[in-house]
């Protein structure tokens, strides 16, 4: 009696730690490698601008751009905006592209407060898919991912940044 009382629970042990181990091989083989690094290029994106149009990537002109994902309530999201809107005129070659994701009325506002239709430069937008955030695996705002003239990645960023820092990266 006790030889049958061993099968089945070895049986039993056997379609539980076996189908574990595969999930557990399975886990573990998983590519880190992030989209951004995987395809150094600007990504495609679709954001909803303040008029209710939509930006996509097709739509920016050639040249270097600069895409950075913030929250309009970020206090390090204003002063990055802050630091670039006073040294404008290094970046006047430069496409700005400012996704959130958070409500359209706090965009709208953070627009006017900044000022930012004032630089037909900078465009800013809602990323109501929330595309950027995974694609750039976004851990802390402000985000900024730097791209030159080819739209080539040259450098990202979580948190502030040296203004020097990202005319050094765009030039």
């Amino acid at each position: 009696m006790i030889p049958a009382l061993k099968f089945p629970l070895m049986k039993k042990w056997f379609l539980t730690v076996v189908p574990l181990l595969f999930v557990l091989m399975a886990v573990t083989q998983t590519d880190t490698v992030y989209p951004y690094k995987r395809f150094p290029t600007v990504p495609p994106f679709s954001l909803l601008q303040a008029d209710s149009s939509l930006l996509t990537k097709a739509q920016l002109k050639k040249g270097p751009v600069l895409v950075m994902f913030f929250s309009p309530s970020c206090d390090h999201c204003q002063h990055q905006v802050s630091d670039m809107l006073k040294r404008m005129a290094e970046f006047k070659n430069t496409q700005f592209v400012l996704a959130t994701y958070q409500p359209f009325e706090e965009m709208v506002e953070f627009i006017s407060t900044y000022e930012l239709s004032k630089h037909p430069n900078i465009k800013v937008g809602r990323d109501e898919k929330f595309v950027l955030p995974p694609f750039y695996h976004i851990q802390s705002l402000p985000f900024l991912a730097v791209y030159n003239k080819k739209g080539d990645l040259v450098n990202t960023w979580q948190g502030n940044v040296p203004v020097d820092d990202l005319l050094k990266a765009l030039h």
